[in-house]
């Protein structure tokens, strides 16, 4: 598995990928040849899947921001594009809501006054309730396998960055050491350096003595020679 932002955002756009498309039939072929207590099921699949899709595009917000300047341009746009099909299909969604609403609405008012004996206790309006509760329910568990899924993967990663953090701050560490040791070295040449230094200025003046000191008695021999 590529841990690296741009291998993520990959990875996070292929499941958002596969979520619209799962949205896209709900919502263009499914809820239009249903009815009912189906359809209701069919949307609120999809508001589950909407917010899926919602925690998918935060993902992506975040993982944009390590991939490195030169090539964040694409990845940009392609969030952008991400973000104008949530929310072409959120719309989508509200729209059928609402069409929803104002059918069973419609449907409750004929219900009262074309009503018979045959199913007094709605048996049949129970079994879809049923049936769409069984729906939501697998729904959510594979909501929360999707989170728990995440939540593993986001685990991996603070792991491998704490890994990360941990090698450079031992190299930190490292350069420190050898840095603290460098000076040394060099406070330690910089005296020796200071030593020689003052040793040479030393034998300057004991050389610039003896000079002297060689004149004055070649002065006093020439002096003892010439004149006396």
């Amino acid at each position: 598995m590529d841990l690296t932002p741009a291998g993520l955002f990959e990875d996070y756009h292929q499941d958002f990928d596969h979520l619209i498309q799962s949205i896209r039939t709900k919502l263009e072929v499914e809820v239009k040849e249903q009815q009912g207590e189906q359809r209701k099921a069919t949307l609120r699949k999809v508001e589950i899947d909407l917010d899926a899709a919602d925690d998918i595009i935060s993902q992506l917000e975040v993982e944009i921001q390590g991939i490195p300047l030169s090539i964040r341009s694409q990845y940009s746009a392609r969030l952008k594009q991400a973000k104008v099909d949530l929310n072409r299909y959120k719309k989508l969604s509200k729209d059928l809501h609402s069409q929803a609403s104002r059918t069973d609405l419609l449907g409750n008012n004929r219900f009262k006054t074309t009503a018979t004996s045959d199913d007094p206790y709605g048996e049949g309006n129970d079994r879809t309730r049923l049936l769409a509760g069984s729906e939501a329910l697998n729904d959510g568990n594979r909501r929360i396998a999707d989170s728990t899924r995440i939540a593993l993967e986001t685990e991996t990663q603070g792991a491998d960055i704490l890994r990360n953090l941990r090698v450079q701050r031992e190299q930190i560490e490292n350069t420190r050491d050898t840095l603290h040791t460098a000076d040394i070295s060099i406070d330690r040449s910089s005296g020796t350096i200071k030593g020689m230094i003052r040793q040479m200025y030393k034998q300057r003046v004991v050389l610039g003595v003896l000079i002297a000191v060689l004149v004055l008695v070649v002065l006093i021999i020439l002096y003892f020679k010439l004149i006396r």
